[in-house]
């Protein structure tokens, strides 16, 4: 707070953090205009050193891309993918800065708009109409064969425990709160979060789970085992991975961003972070709807569903907010007649 002629204080300014895959001429045209609605509503504009330069905003607040980045901001706002959203998440991890992300990447489970709805959500955050969610997020030590803590980092996604040498095969130990649970030999094993159940483990094979649910996922890549399949755990239980000494080399991978060795004979301990990720929230769509509209899942019975033969079931619109399902003939339809309240005499 800001003392004011009157002896007073005067409230700090609002403050949003963009952070920018600079790499494409239309997602720097985007957070340009953004950026200028966001100014011409009161709230300052904070930009990252190494984007800043290709973004050319004026009057915006330039910091380093470190952990004091998002310090006294309200949003993080993301323009990309999910790569560049788990980048803005290292660096509000510390701070109360609520991460949005606007989804210019293929898939973009993280974020909470698309493109043509970017209006709308400027406008949102200029009245403070969005909710925020709470992420579980994990956190990680590596610990050396004597028992000493070697190393760390953490995760929103997941973190792979994966062999170094592409060659051999890695040998593992699961434990679960401390006690053996199974052995194998495998490519690796993935401990995720709900969040990162529809990324990497979802790959792999693991469960989808839905991002409100507190719980944490083991799930085993291309194992050599008859019993390796998908866990889900408590959220306070500790998932360990122990390296034999004999074994292969191995590192961690945290959310595809961050690596750390394993040393020979050590083992990887994942537990719940303490701290949570904050995600803000403006439309009103849940996590179900979001899965419909990134994989285009049939949401009609098969049993009435029109469709031209297989492979050819009818495919969602792009707007999970409306509900809007199209058919093959490219009308919309609800509740199986046409938004105009007919129905197709089409063969």
């Amino acid at each position: 707070m800001s003392p004011t002629s009157e002896g007073g204080t005067a409230p700090q300014p609002r403050r949003v953090l963009l952070t920018v895959h600079t790499g494409r001429h239309d997602i720097v045209e985007l957070a340009r205009s953004s950026a200028a609605r966001l100014q011409a509503g009161g709230i300052v504009v904070r930009l990252l050193e190494d984007e800043a330069r290709e973004l050319h905003i004026d009057g915006a607040e330039i910091v380093p891309a470190d952990a004091h980045a998002a310090r006294d901001t309200e949003i993080v706002m993301v323009f990309g993918g999910d790569g560049t959203f788990l980048r803005a998440a290292e660096l509000a991890r510390f701070t109360d800065a609520a991460l949005m992300g606007v989804n210019l990447g293929r898939v973009g489970f993280l974020a909470e708009t698309e493109p043509e709805a970017v209006e709308e959500t400027l406008q949102a955050i200029e009245h403070c109409e969005y909710s925020v969610e709470e992420r579980l997020a994990i956190e990680v030590d590596v610990v050396d064969a004597d028992g000493a803590v070697v190393g760390g980092t953490w995760a929103l996604n997941e973190v792979s425990i994966e062999k170094a040498e592409r060659s051999r095969v890695l040998d593992v130990v699961i434990l679960i709160d401390g006690r053996p649970l199974t052995s194998f030999g495998c490519d690796g094993v993935l401990c995720a979060t709900p969040t990162g159940s529809t990324a990497y483990a979802f790959s792999a094979g693991g469960p989808v789970v839905w991002p409100d649910v507190e719980a944490l996922l083991l799930v085993p890549t291309n194992a050599h085992a008859l019993f390796a399949r998908p866990l889900v755990t408590s959220p306070n239980s500790v998932l360990t991975v122990s390296i034999p000494a004999d074994g292969n080399r191995a590192r961690v991978s945290a959310d595809g961003r961050r690596m750390v060795s394993v040393p020979d004979g050590g083992r990887v301990d994942v537990r719940k972070a303490t701290r949570p990720v904050r995600i803000a929230r403006v439309h009103a769509a849940t996590f179900g709807d979001r899965l419909v509209a990134k994989f285009g899942l049939p949401v009609r019975g098969f049993r009435d569903a029109r469709h031209a033969g297989p492979g050819h079931e009818l495919t969602t619109s792009r707007n999970v907010l409306t509900r809007e399902v199209v058919d093959r003939f490219g009308d919309v339809v609800a509740g199986g007649e046409a938004a105009g309240g007919g129905t197709h005499d089409h063969v």
